[in-house]
């Protein structure tokens, strides 16, 4: 079950006072079926009545960290109920980004109004990847960050093979990325680990609701410019141009040159059409780690954008608050640098 109030009734039974009324005084948070995944209640807001299921797994850029964190920003802030999947090793329960075959919890996607998505090369079980399937062919928004360009390495010959990064499926060139949000993974365009990404407003976007409030060039982040080809397929419309800096601050100047001319996009909407026939909305950025959601612009974004995507765009206003929820140090995105030994519910504090 989703929502496991006989497990955190047994929880909160078993500690001192002091950690039971932390837990009430953070009572969007239910700790979910056997820890694999958590869960944040939401409450008033334009979001209220809304679901949301954000679905990580990646080695580098700490989705299990960045996610948890929306997720509270979302729920607490904006009134979205919030269902936060990791990906799990199940020997120990814990969240292992490297095991690329598990992410519990995904059968919330069947009542979800929102898929938001930062995987990344991830061989899901054939009983997973369905639920993923079945949203996908229900017409529902997804939103797709950083990594979810190349989101599943699945082998061929496996029933779900065409959605994966690299499929040679002529009836759905290069699979989900391509298909669903866009693009898949072809290149660093910017220099990995050195050079950084400031996001500029593309020409005549000016006003798009995913832009309320941005002034240009706020949004900034650490992580590099992502390679894509133009045009984007499609109605995709870039509304965010990635400006390769030359260090890794955001007062840094930009780069000089052929990586700047043409800007590459960085953030564009476009439609996805399932075989079923019906369209969904769907909002891709080539940014979004754990140390990009420090800054504000990339904040309200992705604020804006889940706004847009289950069609509230006309709740988004200039003042939406994005802070921060809690204590936030994310990790820096490298290989094998996510934290050791954590379960879901420690990011759900």
């Amino acid at each position: 079950m989703l929502h496991n109030t006989c497990f955190r009734s047994r929880l909160t039974s078993l500690l001192p006072a002091a950690a039971v009324l932390f837990f009430a005084g953070f009572s969007a948070t239910t700790l979910q079926a056997e820890d694999q995944w958590i869960s944040f209640a939401g409450g008033d807001g334009p979001g209220k009545g809304k679901q949301i299921v954000l679905v990580g797994g990646d080695e580098e850029y700490r989705s299990e960290e960045c996610l948890p964190q929306l997720a509270k920003i979302l729920s607490s802030q904006h009134g979205f109920r919030c269902t936060v999947l990791f990906a799990i090793d199940p020997a120990s329960g814990e969240i292992n980004p490297d095991v690329n075959n598990n992410i519990p919890g995904l059968e919330s996607l069947k009542t979800a109004d929102l898929m938001i998505i930062a995987a990344r090369f991830r061989n899901l079980p054939d009983e997973q990847m369905q639920h993923i399937v079945d949203y996908l062919e229900s017409g529902r928004p997804v939103i797709g960050l950083r990594t979810a360009t190349h989101s599943f390495n699945i082998p061929g010959g496996k029933k779900f093979s065409k959605y994966s990064w690299n499929t040679d499926d002529k009836t759905y060139e290069q699979g989900f990325g391509r298909q669903v949000l866009g693009e898949t993974w072809i290149s660093h365009h910017g220099n990995h680990g050195s050079q950084s990404t400031r996001g500029l407003i593309a020409k005549g976007q000016e006003k798009h609701p995913i832009l309320r409030g941005i002034k240009e060039g706020e949004i900034w982040g650490p992580t590099d410019v992502y390679g894509v080809r133009l045009p984007l397929p499609g109605d995709s419309a870039p509304l965010v141009l990635g400006q390769v800096v030359q260090g890794m601050k955001p007062t840094d100047p930009a780069t000089e040159g052929a990586q700047n001319n043409p800007m590459m996009p960085v953030a564009w909407t476009k439609s996805y059409k399932s075989a079923s026939g019906k369209t969904a909305r769907v909002f891709t950025t080539t940014m979004g780690s754990s140390t990009d959601l420090e800054n504000t612009g990339v904040r309200r974004l992705l604020v804006n954008a889940t706004y847009w995507s289950v069609g509230l765009e006309d709740k988004i206003t200039d003042t939406l608050t994005t802070g921060i929820v809690g204590a936030y140090k994310p990790s820096p995105f490298k290989f094998g640098g996510y934290v050791k030994g954590k379960k879901p519910a420690d990011y759900a504090k």
